[in-house]
């Protein structure tokens, strides 16, 4: 379970396979979803963050205990 709780707005980063990403959270789900046929496993005990890229506007979508809260 993540340690910590994001907001929509909240600017976080994360560990990609090309280093750290910066990106703005977007929406939080809190039940299973499908995307483009890839089935995210999130609940209210433990979220899934959408989060679009600051630097690519790409959409990922993570844990909370993948991410990092930027100030």
């Amino acid at each position: 379970m993540s340690s910590q709780t994001f907001r929509i707005g909240d600017i976080v980063s994360w560990n990609s396979e090309a280093g750290y990403v910066t990106g703005k959270i977007t929406k939080i789900h809190t039940s299973p979803f499908l995307v483009n046929g890839y089935h995210h496993h999130a609940s209210g005990q433990e979220p899934q963050y959408e989060i679009v890229s600051q630097k690519t506007g790409h959409i990922a979508f993570h844990k909370g205990s993948a991410l990092q809260l930027q100030m």
